[in-house]
């Protein structure tokens, strides 16, 4: 067998490389380097098919036509699945609010199963998570909004732990997160905010400035896949139908994504690394409208308006808490139109097809205004 051994190949202009057609085997056992480089690296003249690795998000990434996404969705699992944590919440008439953080094992049924605390109590909490880590921010424990930033280590179940603040103390903000960098969308205190904050997950410290969001709101519901965040949703004054993307390892403010169906807010967001789907909320803007049972979903990669996917099993609102792995989402928690109604409901739909949510099991207590959930095998790892 015949070897050839050379340390670089060009083209006759030497300008890039040459191209190779045709069925192409490697045989070794060592390894195959593709080009790679950071997301401001990217290059500008791309066709369909091109593969690279990216520094930031440490992902293998392909351009599909439309935008560079991951070649593989992490998928890390905990006793058999994925872990999904639910956290703090306000209970029914006379209004205390929670600092519990509960758990659920994704892949399984049942009910919620005690996590460990919050270090306040507080309704209005917004979750993101890496497949390592869960993180908490902000929240109203009934007095002044809360800046703080917290952590939990999946693989283990305890208290939260102290990361760092916000740079606003606020209430019912929404969030989203790749493997490496967290977001921080809007939220209330004590008028809607078009604030959008950023982390980096594996370290702690303080949130930064990202950019703006299209509008102020609170109560937007929110997930995303390794390179877009993507926000819907919200009140300021009254409901908004808008959804807003960015892309998450740049900074920059939001652009216009298209519309959901109709005015909301206080939905339940999750997604797999290719849909995304809210559910739930309110429909209207008075105070007491009532709650839907509507789920609908986006493609993450394109731009477009949300389209039907099938109801809850609940008509539900106010600050639903959803969670999800690359499979199945999972929708906990919400408000009743009926004053002093709040629900312990968890619900789940698979998430590549189209369907009505089945019955999950319950959460430990009925809750409403929980504004998040974390795992560690959503969409956006």
């Amino acid at each position: 067998m015949s070897k050839l051994n050379v340390s670089r190949l060009t083209n006759e202009n030497e300008d890039g490389a040459p191209r190779i057609s045709g069925i192409t085997t490697f045989s070794t056992t060592a390894f195959l380097e593709v080009p790679k480089g950071t997301t401001a690296q990217r290059p500008e003249s791309v066709t369909p098919g091109m593969i690279r690795f990216n520094t930031d998000s440490g992902h293998l990434e392909y351009y599909d036509g439309l935008e560079w996404t991951d070649v593989v969705v992490t998928n890390n699992s905990l006793d058999g699945g994925n872990r999904g944590v639910f956290a703090g919440g306000l209970a029914p008439s006379p209004g205390a609010r929670y600092n519990t953080l509960e758990y659920i094992t994704i892949s399984t049924l049942g009910n919620s199963q005690d996590f460990g605390d919050l270090s306040y109590q507080g309704n209005g909490v917004a979750s993101l998570s890496s497949s390592t880590r869960g993180i908490f921010a902000g929240g109203n424990p009934g007095g002044a909004d809360r800046n703080n930033i917290s952590y939990i280590i999946f693989s283990s179940t305890g208290d939260a732990q102290y990361f760092g603040d916000l740079t606003r103390t606020v209430r019912a903000s929404t969030a989203a997160s790749n493997s490496t960098r967290g977001l921080f969308n809007g939220g209330y205190n004590p008028t809607n905010q078009n604030i959008i904050d950023y982390i980096t997950i594996a370290s702690t410290g303080n949130a930064q400035d990202f950019g703006d969001s299209t509008f102020s709101g609170a109560y937007k519901a929110s997930f995303g896949s390794s390179t877009r965040s993507i926000f819907g949703g919200g009140f300021n004054p009254s409901n908004t139908n808008i959804i807003e993307y960015v892309t998450i390892n740049t900074t920059g403010n939001a652009s216009d994504f298209g519309d959901l169906s109709a005015a909301s807010d206080g939905q339940g967001g999750c997604s797999s690394s290719t849909r995304g789907m809210f559910a739930g909320g309110a429909n209207a803007s008075p105070a007491r409208a009532p709650g839907v049972n509507t789920i609908e979903f986006i493609t993450i990669s394109s731009l477009g308006n949300s389209q039907d996917f099938g109801d809850l099993t609940q008509a539900r609102r106010d600050g639903l808490a959803a969670c999800s792995s690359s499979t199945r989402g999972v929708f906990a928690a919400g408000l009743s139109e009926i004053p002093g109604t709040n629900y312990n409901i968890i619900d789940y739909v698979t998430i590549s097809t189209t369907g009505n949510a089945q019955d999950f099991g319950d959460l430990s207590a009925a809750r409403a205004y929980m504004n998040g959930g974390a795992s560690n095998g959503h969409g956006g790892l």
